[in-house]
């Protein structure tokens, strides 16, 4: 049975959000930023999918998903991606997590616009994940794989 029909009970919500991730069980999934604002419920939702807990920046392994809960205030965009990728498999998937519009931290879309480039991500799409947050998926182009 896929993640979505899992979640298909009607309610929709964070497990409906999280299944549209595109996550898969047996996925390793980094979680980097966590802090006390960040949805508890959304962070289950993915785990559940998983059937993994999350891994930190201090792994050894290399990952599927980097989940980074990013605000205005945590520093240079930039930086933060390029530290995200040394984990990250090709292939693999960023999920950005800001918050929204109107929300403390919000981190203008011009900013990831202008920021995912210079470390050689693209943007693929985003969603709205909870009340309070916002995803946005980064890839690295085939392109523009480094070798």
């Amino acid at each position: 049975m896929s993640a979505t029909a899992d979640h298909a009970d009607g309610k929709g919500g964070v497990p409906n959000m999280a299944s549209r991730l595109g996550l898969e069980a047996g996925w390793v999934v980094q979680e980097i930023g966590y802090d006390d604002d960040s949805d508890d419920n959304f962070r289950d939702a993915i785990r559940e999918i998983t059937g993994e807990a999350f891994v930190d920046d201090e792994t050894d392994e290399v990952v599927d998903v980097v989940l980074l809960w990013f605000r205005e205030d945590d520093g240079d965009l930039v930086d933060a991606f390029f530290d995200i990728l040394t984990d990250l498999k090709a292939g693999g998937v960023v999920w950005l997590l800001t918050p929204k519009v109107g929300r403390d931290g919000y981190v203008e879309t011009s900013d990831i616009a202008e920021a995912a480039p210079v470390a050689g991500l693209a943007t693929t799409s985003t969603l709205s994940v909870t009340d309070d947050w916002s995803a946005t998926k980064l890839v690295v182009p085939k392109s523009g794989r480094r070798g």
